[in-house]
């Protein structure tokens, strides 16, 4: 459980949002710019706000995911959400994030993200809908311009990072991209928005109970990727979930009516997302086994025996069962500042200066030192490649020469990156197949076999269960390596 709460603090505090409860980033809606109209209810600075971030949180997020005809349908979706809102001249730009988070929120000024994680995630255009509309929500409620508001106040982000790391965060590449993530809506202001966007996406003619199908189906994934044990993600800063899902069909129904109403099209939904990137992008980096190789900045390194790495837009974190961690990240450090210099400038908590060293790996420069606090011991080293500072921090309960081995080896597998490194990296992406007479829910689950708990996940991005019957002639998603 220690273990399990230091991973979660060296992964730092992901800002939860909207629908979901996390973070993301895309493209312009359609090919133009969007209107000059802001949005009813906003100001102007709301605008200067969104111009502000945005290209901050694409930064943060990955980067902007290119796929035409996602963007397409993306597109679609928001004009007919847009009148549906009363807001059809409204200025909105919507960004697909090149991030396999499930996630979307809302800036001030009309800016809204979805993550391509999401778009994997949901199985029809009403549920993609649902999202955008209760979005869209959070704008026109001005629960963005709130949020940013809070933003503004709340320490919580540099307290928990202060925590791990001590002293000045501003330099922290985890920290800024945090706080540009903003504050959390409240629990009132999401409840609110997916009333309206409920409301949305129902007289703009998709089906209104999608929002509480989706957020199923979420809750689900959300378990799925936390593992036995792990965090509940969104769903710990949002409603009981059940309670949060029932509100919604109970909402769906009172303005809709009991019957199941409103376009799905779960066929044109599936054929516009195949192809989708699913997980982790290769370019921005890939674990292989206990390796982790990053195709774009061309460097790799390994961890030790029995460590498990995970991968996420600000860090890469290791657990290992006996009680360590490690946790892998890149900060932004002047050039003319001497690493050992950096190691000595109050970012991480306890370091002894005396044991600072320099060293270099692989033709690459390093400075290492120690650190401990009242219930960790950290070996803590910073390298730089090409102009940019790395970062590892091996944290455990207590030294040991096993301990000190494990970083050392780290830091010694640390180099640049060969082809034969490069041809271990494959994509892994969303698939759509069509039901055949005989096939059932297991046996288009075993098609994803060869990937980790993949037969799981096959049930959890189609919304089935083992035993579901399926229909024949109706697509269904898989996810295999290409």
């Amino acid at each position: 459980m220690r273990i399990g709460l230091l991973a979660m603090s060296l992964l730092a505090l992901g800002a939860c949002s909207s629908l979901l409860g996390s973070n993301i980033a895309v493209s312009k809606t359609g090919d133009n710019p969007a209107p000059t109209v802001v949005p009813e209810g906003t100001d102007p600075e709301d605008v200067v706000i969104g111009r502000r971030e945005h290209p901050r949180i694409i930064a943060a997020y990955g980067g902007v995911y290119s796929d035409r005809p996602a963007e397409i349908m993306v597109a679609r979706i928001v004009g007919r959400l847009l009148a549906a809102a009363n807001q059809p001249n409204a200025q909105f730009q919507v960004t697909i994030l090149d991030s396999s988070e499930v996630n979307a929120f809302a800036l001030p000024g009309g800016y809204i993200y979805v993550t391509r994680g999401i778009l994997a995630l949901a199985s029809d255009t009403s549920e993609l809908a649902a999202v955008l509309a209760h979005e869209i929500a959070h704008v026109t409620l001005r629960h963005a311009r709130a949020r940013t508001d809070r933003t503004r106040t709340t320490e919580i982000v540099d307290r928990v990072i202060t925590g791990v790391f001590g002293g000045d965060t501003s330099t922290d590449a985890t920290a800024n991209r945090t706080r540009e993530s903003m504050a959390a809506f409240s629990q009132n202001q999401e409840l609110e928005a997916d009333r309206e966007g409920i409301k949305f996406a129902g007289k703009a003619g998709y089906d209104p109970q999608a929002a509480a199908r989706f957020l199923g189906v979420m809750s689900r994934f959300a378990s799925f990727s936390a593992g036995e044990g792990g965090d509940d993600g969104f769903l710990s800063s949002h409603p009981s979930t059940p309670a949060r899902i029932q509100k919604a069909l109970d909402t769906a129904r009172t303005m809709f009516g009991q019957a199941q109403v409103g376009e799905t099209d779960r066929a044109g939904y599936l054929d516009s997302i195949a192809g989708l990137t699913f997980g982790d992008s290769p370019a921005q980096g890939s674990i292989v086994g206990r390796r982790f190789i990053h195709t774009a900045s061309k460097f790799t390194f390994t961890v030790p025996e029995g460590y498990t790495l995970q991968n996420s837009q600000s860090a890469v974190v290791g657990v290992a069962g006996d009680g360590e961690a490690v946790r892998f990240d890149s900060a932004d450090v002047q050039a003319n500042v001497p690493l050992a210099d950096y190691l000595r400038s109050g970012w991480i908590a306890g370091l002894k200066a005396d044991s600072v060293t320099t060293q270099s790996y692989n033709g690459i420069e390093m400075a290492s030192g120690l650190a401990q606090t009242d219930q960790w011991f950290f070996r803590v080293s910073v390298m730089r490649l090409d102009g940019q500072v790395y970062r590892f921090i091996f944290a455990a309960k207590g030294d040991s020469s096993r301990f000190a081995a494990g970083a050392e080896a780290t830091l010694k597998s640390f180099r640049r990156t060969e082809a034969s490194d490069l041809n271990q990296v494959r994509k892994v992406a969303v698939r759509v197949v069509t039901a055949k007479a005989g096939d059932s829910a297991d046996s288009l689950a075993r098609q994803m076999g060869g990937l980790n708990r993949g037969s799981e996940l096959f049930y959890i991005i189609n919304d089935l269960y083992p035993g579901d019957p399926i229909v024949v002639g109706e697509k269904y998603k898989v996810v295999v390596l290409q």
